[in-house]
């Protein structure tokens, strides 16, 4: 099954708030769901979205898809930002020729010439 990163309604009438849970595909927009990770508050400006980073970076790294909702959430705090900028130091480190390897390379070509 398939596991999603999505809202699930909570609040009075007028008042919504939004509890951004991890789910199963299949199950209802508010029913069975595995873990809570964070809060939306529509109405608030300032805070709108408290979200467990860590829980939220787990769950995208073990494949679970965020709606397109909780993607622009998720792109609001920033946590999207942070996990490409990561992913992009590990690959630009894993590409790099350490310092040491570059510099005997270079002495050992410049001293056979």
């Amino acid at each position: 099954m398939a596991v999603r990163i999505r809202l699930r309604r909570s609040g009075r009438k007028n008042a919504p708030s939004f509890r951004i849970v991890v789910a199963e595909s299949t199950s209802p927009r508010d029913g069975r769901f595995i873990e809570i990770i964070g809060q939306y508050y529509p109405r608030q400006s300032d805070k709108a979205v408290q979200l467990n980073t860590e829980r939220a970076n787990y769950w995208l790294d073990v494949g679970a898809l965020p709606s397109d909702t909780v993607r622009s959430l998720l792109r609001k705090a920033g946590l999207l930002k942070t996990r490409h900028e990561a992913r992009l130091a590990r690959k630009l480190n894993s590409a790099a020729i350490p310092v040491r390897e570059a510099a005997a390379d270079a002495a050992a070509g410049g001293a056979s010439e």
